[in-house]
């Protein structure tokens, strides 16, 4: 497997990890989109510079039939190495109050819970539930590059 950038936005697998089309077409226009190959697209992270020393992960996503075999942590440590080479010292990540398995992925992977936005799913034009749990809060975590 190979992870590459490219301007081919694998949308739908996108769309798994943000339901809005809207808001990932504003942020892929703003970062990077990075792609985990393995004779076919199985896992996405478009990566955003905000300032000299800052940047975020806004949005990673694996195939569903990929899933638990270590390839999001991959594409973590990935985008962790590409951001340090740039000279980020700050990546943060944010994700929904219901994604239980994202939550737990990050803080494995050095994240750490730096804020909640209180509402912020609250204007999807639909309720997102996931595990039985109503997605309404987004949890920000931050990473401090070494």
């Amino acid at each position: 497997m190979i992870i590459e950038e490219t301007e081919n936005y694998p949308y739908e697998l996108l769309l798994e990890a943000d339901p809005s089309i809207h808001k990932i077409r504003e942020y892929v226009q703003k970062g990077k989109c990075f792609i985990a190959v393995d004779q076919e697209v199985v896992g996405v992270y478009i990566l955003v510079t905000h300032t000299s020393n800052k940047a975020e992960i806004m949005n990673i996503a694996v195939k569903e039939e990929e899933r638990g075999r270590g390839l999001g942590k991959q594409l973590i440590q990935d985008a962790l190495q590409r951001a340090k080479e740039m000279g980020v010292t700050s990546v943060e990540i944010g994700t929904g109050n219901s994604s239980i398995a994202q939550l737990a992925l990050y803080q494995k992977c050095g994240f750490r819970i730096c804020g909640i936005v209180q509402g912020f799913f609250d204007d999807y034009p639909e309720p997102i539930v996931e595990d039985g749990i109503r997605c309404r809060d987004m949890i920000r975590l931050s990473y401090q590059v070494s």
